[in-house]
C-alpha cells in the first residue's frame, strides 16, 4: 500500500512578506555627525566652564548626550558607533574643560582667549590637571557612558 503525497488544502490566509533586514547604519555619517556635535558642544561646556568659572558636571553629561545621539540618529544601528561616541565625547568633554580653562585664563590676563591657547596647550593640559578631581573624572565616565545610551537608544 504506497500513500500518494497529498498537496494541502487552500487555506484562508494571505502569505505576508518577510521584513526587510535591518539596515546597519551610514557608520561615516554618524562618525561625522558624532565629530560636529563634539566640536559645538566642547565649545559650549567650554563656555559655561569660562563664564562660571566652574565646572558643571551635568554639562559634561550634556555633551555625552548629544555626541551619542547624533551619532545613533544619523548612523544607525552599526555596533561600532556607540564605542565610538563614547570616545568621541571624552575627547569633547576634555576639549571643552581645556576650552573653560583658556576662558578662566584670558580674563585673569585681560587677553583674548586666542593669545591663550597660543601660549601652549601643554600649560593648559598642566592646570587641567591640578584642578582635576574625582568629580572630575566622575562626570568623564558619567558622559561616555550616557553616549553610549544615546547612540544605542537613537539607533533604535
Amino acid at each position: 500500500m504506497s500513500q500518494q503525497f497529498q498537496p494541502p488544502a487552500p487555506s484562508s490566509y494571505t502569505e505576508v512578506a518577510a521584513p526587510a533586514p535591518a539596515r546597519s547604519g551610514n557608520v561615516a555619517l554618524g562618525v561625522v555627525a558624532a565629530l560636529v556635535a563634539a566640536v559645538a558642544a566642547a565649545g559650549v561646556y567650554g563656555a559655561i566652564i569660562g563664564v562660571t568659572k566652574y565646572q558643571v558636571g551635568y554639562a559634561a553629561v550634556g555633551v555625552g548626550a548629544l555626541v551619542g545621539f547624533a551619532a545613533g540618529k544619523l548612523g544607525g544601528r552599526n555596533p561600532l558607533l556607540p564605542v565610538v561616541s563614547v570616545l568621541v565625547s571624552l575627547a569633547a568633554i576634555f576639549a571643552g574643560q581645556i576650552f573653560g580653562i583658556a576662558m578662566i585664563g584670558a580674563d585673569e590676563l585681560k587677553v583674548g582667549v586666542l593669545d591663550v591657547l597660543n601660549m601652549g596647550v601643554s600649560l593648559l593640559v598642566d592646570a587641567w590637571k591640578e584642578d582635576a578631581g574625582p568629580m572630575t573624572f566622575l562626570f568623564l565616565g558619567i558622559g561616555g557612558f550616557v553616549s553610549f545610551g544615546a547612540a544605542k537608544k537613537a539607533a533604535a
